[in-house]
């Protein structure tokens, strides 16, 4: 058993460890118009690239009127608060996604997107799989590995 001293010791030493583990799973949004992004969070700052609107980020830091978010390349920027929207697109990362009527590998293909393609997130993953719509209206089931943003 450990000393009082030593378990305080202890306490100190693993309370910082605790501090930076994620308090929630990840949240992402998408860009609801296209909007300039910053390397700083204030108007005045480096304005880097304009982002599209559709574009799904996760939300990586708050501030008052900002968020930091990172891109499906990993890229980290600032963006106003107000160009985010709390709707979910995701972005096909495989080189070509197959969305099948159901979630079911032998379900009929509905359509193919290629990488980079946006779609709109319907419904969360569930057993490995995401309900998606193209802009054209073309719904159905893909392999949640097969995209980024969920």
């Amino acid at each position: 058993m450990l000393a009082p001293v030593a378990l305080r010791r202890l306490i100190f030493l693993l309370l910082p460890l605790a501090a930076a583990a994620p308090a929630h799973a990840l949240d992402y949004r998408s860009v609801a118009e296209a909007a300039p992004v910053y390397d700083a969070p204030s108007a005045k700052a480096k304005p880097l690239f304009v982002v599209l609107g559709g574009t799904p980020v996760e939300l990586v830091v708050g501030l008052e009127g900002w968020s930091k978010v990172r891109d499906s390349r990993g890229d980290l920027v600032w963006i106003e608060k107000k160009h985010l929207a709390d709707k979910r697109n995701v972005i096909v990362r495989a080189d070509r996604a197959q969305v099948r009527a159901a979630a079911d590998d032998k379900a009929a293909l509905v359509f193919e997107a290629e990488r980079d393609v946006v779609l709109e997130l319907l419904e969360g993953v569930a057993a490995g799989w995401a309900r998606v719509r193209h802009r054209d209206g073309q719904s159905g089931f893909l392999k949640a590995p097969q995209v980024w943003g969920l």
